[in-house]
């Protein structure tokens, strides 16, 4: 999330209540999580496990909960509890505003574009030209749409993320971290019935121009789909993932969190990605693997009970 103008360490150090250390005089822009991090970004970390990434990463100003040596330049914001500092910036610069209508006063909607009976459009949407909304879409609070977009029935984009922060010395084991990005479906993109895309936490989900996406289809927050892809029913992907140009996943393929799939790569139905993928290939199975090695490994599978028998055979 991008704050509406530069501000300074000392008035972040002020709304947190935070002391601060390292380059008092500074400013910052924005604030992100570490695998979206900018230079002018604040970043928030509560475990030393991070500590020595979230230091040394792009971030300008790190929000902790111990005193450390910082680099020339950054910012230490010190504080108990990092997770609600990052709350008290996300709930200024973002508060929660209750819609009070089915579209809302601050959307802006594009010329040639049709809205259908019962859909939602939160407050400050933009949708581009000659887009086609049909019934009951939900398209919450900062989302843009852009231009010859189409969203069939029941789809929502811009759900909260699905994302906690976890700690088991407190009452409430999962705290939601509050969402502060945005959803981006760009130009020419066709998106089916039932389809939920969630916004970013603190950067945007995309999904890039002329892709497609069939129904029942989940894209979880942060993920960057690339331009002119195919997603088929029942396709579930993780937080933070990256897809490239031109990719195809089948039906009820499983992608797991922030992992990469190069460009042009086409996984068959039913696999499930838990590493990233290099470009340009064919991949089937869990995990998914080069599909014409993972055919001949079901072939050998097959064949398993004929070799038992010929092995006791022998045996005898």
């Amino acid at each position: 999330m991008k704050f509406p103008s530069p501000v300074s360490v000392q008035w972040i150090a002020e709304l947190i209540g935070a002391d601060v250390a390292g380059n008092i005089n500074g400013s910052v822009t924005g604030i992100n999580e570490i695998h979206r991090v900018e230079s002018g970004d604040i970043v928030f970390v509560d475990h030393p496990k991070y500590y020595d990434k979230c230091i040394h990463s792009a971030a300008t100003c790190i929000i902790i909960n111990n005193t450390v040596t910082v680099p020339e330049g950054k910012t230490l914001l010190i504080t108990d509890n990092p997770f609600e500092a990052y709350l008290t910036i996300v709930r200024h610069f973002k508060p929660f505003i209750p819609a009070v209508k089915e579209i809302s006063d601050t959307a802006v909607i594009g010329e040639g574009t049709t809205i259908m009976p019962g859909v939602f459009i939160g407050n400050e949407v933009t949708i581009g030209r000659n887009c086609v909304i049909y019934p009951n879409v939900t398209i919450l609070d900062h989302s843009v749409i852009g231009n010859n977009v189409v969203i069939q029935s029941g789809t929502v984009i811009g759900s909260d993320a699905f994302y906690y922060n976890s700690r088991k010395d407190r009452e409430v084991w999962y705290k939601r971290m509050e969402s502060c990005g945005r959803a981006v479906i760009e130009d020419d993109v066709e998106i089916g019935a039932g389809c939920t895309i969630d916004r970013g936490v603190t950067n945007d989900t995309v999904i890039g121009s002329g892709t497609k996406m069939d129904n029942m289809i989940h894209i979880g927050h942060d993920t960057l789909v690339g331009k002119n892809c195919l997603l088929a029913a029942q396709v579930g992907i993780a937080g933070g993932v990256e897809i490239g140009d031109g990719v195809t996943l089948w039906g009820q393929v499983g992608v797991s969190k922030t992992i990469t799939i190069g460009d042009n790569v086409t996984v068959l139905a039913q696999s499930g990605i838990k590493n990233s993928l290099e470009k340009d290939k064919v991949y089937f199975g869990y995990p998914a693997e080069d599909a014409g090695l993972k055919k001949r490994e079901l072939v050998w599978i097959k064949r398993i009970p004929e070799i038992w028998k010929k092995v006791m055979h022998n045996d005898a």
